[in-house]
């Protein structure tokens, strides 16, 4: 039986096999549009290289080398296995989120791309007014492309925000399962041996995972809510500086393509000369003019959390009649870490304890701490 070895596919112009690695492309931009020499992108034609092939001025070659990268089972999908469960679902849509992304910046490439293959086109055809109004479309069909990988990045930032929420979510997780896990072994103590004197020290411990529990769950409330708002004023606001500028530029390409002529001809007939050169240049220094001078004109998102302090909490309110600091919580990076400190007790125990050392017998003996629930002669000879 013969075997037949069949060749790979051919790739045009020598350029390399498609790529499935995203470039990292995501380094925040200060301003919103890269600085650079006036009419520097007139034309984006790219010039011959030595070896006889054309790519564009992006680097890519005839065809967009570049391609969608696919979701593969990766160590980022064990962690996501192994995330809280309060926080499953915000890692999932972060996750999510990457991929948009990632999608946005291939398809900022692939328009980079295909603007350049419009202007090579063009140039090809030997129509000087074809050729002409062809590149400078593709100029500013490149800089639609730009816009693309600026909202990407912007996105980006979007993104690192809701990262604080799901990080505040992780480190509250712990909390409610400490509390949960008290009150399940104070359930079976009390169904197998009620009379075990464990039950007064963990019901002491739930009194204790409660106080604490109040304290983070009101710093995640807090977190998630300001973030939250400061995440989607991030998002939306890219959308529409996205959106209008690309509008901007989709104006000015019109005005562009208004320069050439249509008018039908006989056999034998020539075209009049093209003039709209000049004009052509005018529309792009036009559209870079507009481009600088955007500035963002939609409502403002309010936000009230300017008197949040440290450790997530108001500055000037207190946590269950107690000032914050005495749980000593802390937020590190979006994160909430819980520090016990000795005398770390429950309202009720509070007020009990008070009302015992105000009516301390003279005898010395110890003070009652009456707790928050009713207990049986044996729970209360045990406690004392």
């Amino acid at each position: 039986m013969a075997i037949f070895a069949y060749p790979p596919p051919p790739y045009t112009n020598g350029s390399s096999p498609p790529s499935t690695i995203r470039a990292p492309s995501r380094s925040r931009s200060l301003n919103p549009l890269p600085v650079r020499h006036r009419n520097r992108s007139l034309s984006i034609r790219s010039s011959k290289n030595k070896d006889g092939s054309s790519g564009d001025s992006y680097g890519n070659g005839a065809r967009g080398s570049s391609s969608a990268p696919r979701h593969r089972f990766t160590m980022a999908s064990l962690r996501g296995m192994r995330q809280p469960e309060l926080s499953k679902r915000l890692y999932g849509l972060i996750k999510s989120e990457n991929h948009a992304i990632g999608a946005h910046e291939s398809a900022g490439r692939e328009r980079a791309s295909i603007a350049a293959q419009l202007s090579e086109w063009g140039e090809a055809t030997g129509d000087d007014a074809v050729s002409d109004v062809s590149d400078k479309l593709g100029v500013l069909m490149a800089e639609m492309a730009e816009q693309e990988d600026l909202f990407a990045q912007n996105l980006e930032d979007y993104r690192g925000v809701l990262k604080q929420i799901r990080n505040t979510e992780s480190s509250v997780q712990p909390s409610r399962d400490h509390k949960a896990k008290v009150a399940d072994e104070i359930a079976k103590l009390k169904y197998k041996e009620p009379s075990n004197t464990k039950i007064v020290q963990l019901e002491q411990e739930l009194v204790r995972a409660e106080a604490q529990s109040l304290v983070a769950e009101a710093q995640l409330t807090n977190i998630t809510r300001q973030k939250f708002k400061e995440a989607y004023d991030l998002h939306l606001a890219a959308v529409i500086e996205r959106a209008e500028k690309q509008a901007m530029l989709a104006k000015h390409a019109r005005r562009v393509l208004n320069l050439l002529d249509d008018s039908p001809i006989v056999p034998g007939e020539a075209h009049p000369t093209y003039a709209g050169e000049s004009a052509g240049r005018d529309i792009l220094n036009d559209a870079e003019d507009e481009l600088r001078a955007w500035q963002p004109r939609y409502e403002p998102i309010s936000s009230n959390a300017a008197s949040l302090g440290a450790g997530a909490m108001p500055n000037s309110s207190s946590v269950v009649g107690a000032s914050a600091s005495e749980y000593a919580p802390t937020a590190v990076g979006g994160e909430v870490q819980q520090s016990r400190i000795e005398g770390d007790v429950h309202p009720a125990y509070r007020t009990s304890k008070a009302r015992s050392a105000s009516g301390s017998s003279a005898g010395g003996e110890r003070q009652q701490h009456n707790p928050p629930y009713p207990v049986s002669e044996v729970e209360e000879g045990a406690m004392f």
